[in-house]
Order: structure tokens, then sequence, then C-alpha cells
């Protein structure tokens, strides 16, 4: 049983989502895994039913033949992990996120899609303003921008990173350090991922 998914969509989007509680009896003529054929899926997955926004339909290809199943993989099922559906900074793409899983997938061509490398993803976070969607890992920070990975953070932490909050466009937290046993303070500038103190 997956948990029940967050929907977050700040950024403008040309999809609608709809997180579905089990995968459907019938399954629809576009069914997309991912990662694709993934032995992770028997474990579970969040299933999602995406429709592109239609461009010009046509009698030969109506806009309800371009909606498609995502099956998302579920990474783990511990709650601190997130699990839902985030809209991106560019508006073809969706963000699914299974137990600390995150797949970006472009609507347009649900082939095309990336996992984000961190296993797990332990927060998700939107920042319009700066056009950036923050994965949170338990080491280091990736942004995704319109154009894809826009930057990761070196190190913040040993085993743990905590984001505390977002002003003047900086990001602030603390990462734990295993020389000193502590809780060190971190601050990012946003729009490059730079270290401006630690």
């Amino acid at each position: 049983m997956v948990p029940e998914p967050v929907v977050d969509l700040r950024f403008p989007h040309r999809w609608t989502a709809q997180p579905l509680a089990a995968r459907p009896l019938i399954l629809p003529a576009r069914h997309f895994i991912y990662p694709r054929d993934a032995e992770e899926v028997e474990r579970g997955a969040l299933e999602v039913l995406i429709a592109p926004a239609a461009t010009e339909p046509t009698p030969k290809d109506p806009p309800s033949a371009q909606d498609f199943l995502a099956t998302c993989a579920l990474g783990f099922r511990d709650p601190a992990v997130p699990t839902g559906i985030w809209s991106c900074p560019k508006p073809e793409e969706i963000c699914a996120v299974a137990g600390g899983y995150a797949y970006v997938i472009d609507t347009t061509a649900p082939q095309q899609f990336t996992m984000i490398a961190y296993r797990p993803v332990m927060q998700v976070l939107a920042f319009p303003v700066e056009e950036l969607l923050l994965f949170v890992g338990h080491r280091t920070i990736l942004a995704w921008g319109a154009r894809g990975q826009a930057w990761e953070s070196e190190k913040l932490s040993d085993e743990g990173v905590t984001v505390t909050r977002a002003s003047d466009g900086q990001l602030h937290g603390t990462g734990w350090q295993l020389m000193t046993d502590k809780e060190t303070p971190f601050a990012l500038e946003l729009r490059t991922g730079r270290l401006i103190r630690s």
C-alpha cells in the first residue's frame, strides 16, 4: 500500500494527473513503467493517470489517445520519505515520487524520463520564483530546472540534510558532521547552489 500522495502544482503545467489507489483492471492503451521493466514494481508502485494537454486535436489523433498510465516503482514504505506528484519548471514535465524514488517524466513523450539519483529523495521543494524543483538527499541537494538538472550542491552532511527555511534567494539548513558529531548550519544560493557558508 502506497501512502496518500502529496499533490503540489505550484508551477504552471500542461497536463492533468490523477494518482490512483490501485492499478486499473483494464490498462489504458499507453502504459509506461518507471524505471523500465523494474523489479521494484512487485514491491508496490504509485499509479498515476496522466493526460497531456492537447496541442491541435485531429480526428486521427484525439486528445484522449494521448492519455497514459505511469506506474512508478516504490522505493521505500517509510512515511519519512515523500510520495506524490509535483509540477515542474518545464510545463510539459511531471515529477512523480514513490516512496522516495523520484521520476521526472516528459508528458509529451513518456518514454523519456529521468530517475533522480538519490535513493531515497528525502524531501521535494518547489521554488517557482527561481524556477527550480529541489530534491533533498541524505548528503546533498539537487536542483531541477526547465532544462534538466540545474545544479547539485557540494556535500552538506555525512548523514541527513535538514532544510529549515528559504529567504532572500537563499536556502538555509543543517547537516550532521561525523567528525564533530554535530549539526552544522549551511546556506546555499538558490539560483546556483553555491555554498555561501557552512
